[in-house]
């Protein structure tokens, strides 16, 4: 096929954020908080562990009273909100304000970094004509991380989840993706690392390709690997 539209997903896709340990003691140092190293250890470790740091490794298990808020929680940003702080809250923190400083924290464009061969991709994309849209079930609005890291230059056009209240695999947010492009979906390739979420887009006549969802130093070429244009083919 002839490709005219390219539509990414955001977190372990073109970003990662950073590690639950970096998380924690940037939240640390901002509410001016020490810790003793194991106490450092023991919060980081059940942090991991329940899942609080969002696009960071998934709970190992979600308590009851927050099911609902997380199978919808990127469905709007208050829902979001309230998954994340109350997977966080399982673990017993030295200070009640860090809770919050926490979330917000993962929000800063500071806490993401863009894949090695992310811009090198969406600037031959670019250069080529091909439409660029980003994709992503999320509750709270990224664009500031692409214009902080300089990619923003590169993206036609963001569908967000919490902004449309509806959560991929849900085809209606691919379809708007493509409507903003201008692009027939059959002439538009979905990039993500969700083989559910993202391989939604197949559904409406789209080519989907995978990477996988590692650690920015352990995937320097994921994307162009993909070869997606000719000049990083």
């Amino acid at each position: 096929m002839a490709i005219k539209g390219v539509l990414f997903d955001f977190s372990g896709t073109l970003f990662r954020i950073e590690s639950v340990r970096a998380w924690l003691t940037g939240a640390l140092a901002e509410r001016e908080v020490e810790l003793g190293a194991a106490e450092f250890e023991r919060c980081a470790r059940e942090l991991e562990a329940a899942g609080a740091l969002p696009g960071g490794p998934s709970p190992r298990r979600v308590p009851e009273r927050l099911a609902e808020a997380w199978a919808l929680r990127d469905e709007s940003a208050a829902r979001h909100r309230e998954a994340y702080i109350g997977l966080a809250r399982q673990v017993e923190l030295p200070d009640p304000g860090l809770y919050d400083t926490l979330y917000e924290r993962h929000r800063l464009p500071g806490a993401w970094l863009p894949y090695p061969d992310a811009a090198e991709v969406l600037a031959a994309l670019s250069d080529e004509g091909v439409a660029v849209g980003v994709v992503s079930n999320i509750g709270w609005d990224l664009r500031p991380v692409f214009r902080a890291h300089g990619l923003d230059r590169w993206v036609d056009a963001y569908v967000l989840s919490f902004e449309y209240g509806i959560q991929k695999p849900d085809a209606r947010l691919f379809r708007t993706a493509c409507t903003l492009l201008g692009q027939d979906p059959a002439d538009v390739v979905m990039v993500g690392d969700d083989r559910v979420a993202d391989g939604g887009a197949a559904a409406l006549g789209c080519e989907v390709r995978f990477v996988d969802h590692l650690p920015v130093d352990e995937r320097p070429d994921g994307l162009r690997e993909l070869e997606l244009t000719r000049r990083v083919a």
